[in-house]
């Protein structure tokens, strides 16, 4: 699971994430997941050009192979380019190979096992202006409608708040956007762009009897610093 890669320079180059994907490919998995914010902007940092981060993550070879959704800094990129349609990260990942899901749903088979994988539409697509709130792309109940009962159901979403309301046919929720909080002292963040604050920071969260993964990710947002959250691939195990 690659999450909040933030490709700027010079904290995220292209020789690091092309060490991320090597290392990512060694580790074995059966499916790689990439949950969003493959831009940056971070202020003063060049962000580095689209088709080049697209085409560095397009080399993620897997069994099941490369699934994604966007995340909110993607849809800026989208916004600042005119609204294009589709948009601009979806288009220039599906070129690679890499499958984006936007409030849509597939099936995947893995030997005799079939699960169901989702992924929702960014939560906060649009930046708050003097004349509209924040606003997202995600439909819930629209990703979620056709799902067969009988699978198990994995679902991409970029921003954790989500899973507060997340319905029982969803087993687990995989998440990046916090990013791990960033910034992190004896454990607490002191900054967590949630709505529930820490609660749904970091890591490994169990309620309701459903789960929710939440990565640490790989790059920054805002400034160019980490501290006490080391960078992360995260590796899952379902069985």
């Amino acid at each position: 699971m690659v999450a909040d890669l933030h490709a700027c320079w010079p904290w995220m180059n292209a020789a690091r994430i092309t060490r991320i994907v090597a290392r990512a490919n060694a580790l074995g998995g059966d499916l790689i997941v990439l949950l969003g914010d493959y831009a940056a902007h971070i202020p003063f940092a060049p962000q580095l050009p689209r088709a080049q981060v697209a085409g560095l993550l397009g080399q993620l070879t897997v069994p099941l192979g490369g699934w994604a959704v966007q995340g909110n800094h993607d849809w800026y990129d989208t916004m600042d380019a005119g609204q294009r349609q589709p948009p601009v990260w979806e288009e220039a990942l599906t070129a690679q190979g890499i499958t984006v899901l936007e409030n849509t749903t597939t099936q995947l088979s893995h030997g005799d096992t079939r699960i169901a994988l989702a992924g929702l539409g960014s939560q906060r697509a649009f930046k708050r202006t003097h004349q509209l709130p924040r606003r997202g792309v995600d439909d819930l109940d629209g990703t979620l409608k056709d799902l067969d009962p009988t699978l198990s159901t994995i679902l991409l979403a970029h921003a954790p708040d989500v899973f507060a309301d997340m319905p029982a046919q969803v087993d687990l929720t995989l998440s990046g956007h916090t990013p791990g909080g960033q910034i992190r002292h004896f454990g607490h963040a002191p900054v967590d762009p949630s709505r529930f604050g820490s609660r749904y920071a970091y890591g490994h969260i169990r309620e309701r009897d459903r789960d929710l993964v939440v990565s640490g990710g790989l790059g920054c947002t805002t400034l160019p610093i980490r501290l006490g959250m080391p960078p992360e691939l995260t590796v899952v195990e379902v069985t």
